[in-house]
Formats: structure tokens, C-alpha cells, sequence
């Protein structure tokens, strides 16, 4: 069995639970993701607010060995070496520009952003992690991903699982195995202009 985490964060004022709770482990058990589940994540990522409703994002997913492997292929080495064990691999896109006018659209990469949060959250909800990560091969995504550079960034990877048993992780992963701290609110907000010092 694995043992639960001691989660040593405290929030500075009253926030949901979830937000919290929401951390990104390393360790993934194998187990795949029931259908429902997927589908979960997807459809709270479909509800994030965007720029003119314009929903710019587009999450590709791998379920299958052959596609997991593809897709952890283009993981950073460190990556990869705990992110293939997980049961669905992903990468999240944004749509450049405006579908109707073509124009670009300078928020699709915040609006991905919301997307992408959603997702997260609605994995801890099921009991699930999603781990975000920007350590990969941006070119060979391109690649291998088949994405139409013109039309899509490629923001960040994502894995997705059960946490699994930390003691299967590399030493220096297993130290680092914990929901960890946040800036002090006063650092993150500030009232009246960015001069101002709260």
C-alpha cells in the first residue's frame, strides 16, 4: 500500500481544499485510466473561460504503449524517466490565431493555461495527478506530434496517473516527492499598480 502524503501546505486565507490538494507527483502507478475518467478530465478543461469564447486549446492524449512511447520520446531524459510509467501521456496545444477572423490571438496561451488548470483540478477530484511539464524537445513534438506548427503551439506535457510507490523514483526524485510551498500572497498581488507594495 502506498502511504499518504503529509500535505504541508497552509493556505494564508480560506481557499477550497482542491486548490491545495492539487500538487504534481513523479511517481505514477501503471493502471490504466477508466474511459469515464478521461472523459472527466476532458470536459472540465472544455468549460475554462477563453477570449471570445474561442476555446483555443486542444489536448492530444496516448493511452497505448506504442503511442506512450512515442509521445514520452520527446520528453528531456529526466522526464521520461519517471513520465513514461505513467498510463496517459499528453501534450496541450494552442490555437494561434481566431478561427472566424484568422487574426492572432495573444490570449489563446492564457486561455490554454485555464484549460489546462481545469484538467488538473478535475484529476484530484477522481483521485487522479496531472503533472505538467515543459522539458521536452519542442522541434521534435512538432514532429512527431504531426501538429501544424503555423496553426498550433505546442505549450507543455502532461502526465497522468495514480500516484504510485515514491521508492521506485531515482534518489534525487524521491527527496523532492512532496506537495511543495508558494510565493507569500504579498508577492503575487498587488493593489494600486506595480510600484505599489500592497
Amino acid at each position: 500500500m502506498i502511504e499518504p502524503i503529509h500535505n504541508p501546505r497552509t493556505p494564508e486565507t480560506e481557499v477550497d481544499s482542491v486548490f491545495v490538494d492539487r500538487w504534481s507527483p513523479r511517481v505514477f502507478l501503471s493502471d490504466p485510466i477508466p474511459e469515464h475518467q478521461l472523459r472527466a478530465l476532458f470536459e472540465a478543461a472544455r468549460w475554462a473561460p477563453s477570449s471570445n469564447n474561442e476555446q483555443p486549446w486542444l489536448f492530444l492524449y496516448a493511452r497505448t504503449p506504442e503511442d506512450r512511447e512515442r509521445f514520452a520520446g520527446v520528453l528531456n531524459s529526466r522526464n521520461r524517466e519517471w513520465a513514461s510509467h505513467a498510463p496517459v501521456l499528453m501534450f496541450v496545444l494552442a490555437r494561434r490565431n481566431f478561427a472566424a477572423s484568422g487574426k492572432p490571438n495573444r490570449t489563446a496561451p492564457f486561455d490554454t493555461g485555464a484549460a489546462w488548470m481545469s484538467l488538473a483540478l478535475q484529476a484530484r477530484r477522481l483521485g487522479l495527478h496531472a503533472h505538467g511539464m515543459a522539458g521536452f524537445d519542442v522541434e521534435q513534438a512538432y514532429e512527431v506530434l504531426g501538429v501544424p506548427r503555423d496553426e498550433y503551439e505546442i505549450i507543455a506535457a502532461i502526465a497522468v496517473g495514480r500516484r504510485g510507490d515514491p521508492a521506485r523514483l531515482a534518489e534525487r526524485d524521491a527527496a523532492r516527492e512532496l506537495p511543495n510551498t508558494r510565493k507569500p500572497l504579498a508577492e503575487v498581488a498587488r493593489e494600486g499598480g506595480f510600484g505599489s507594495s500592497g
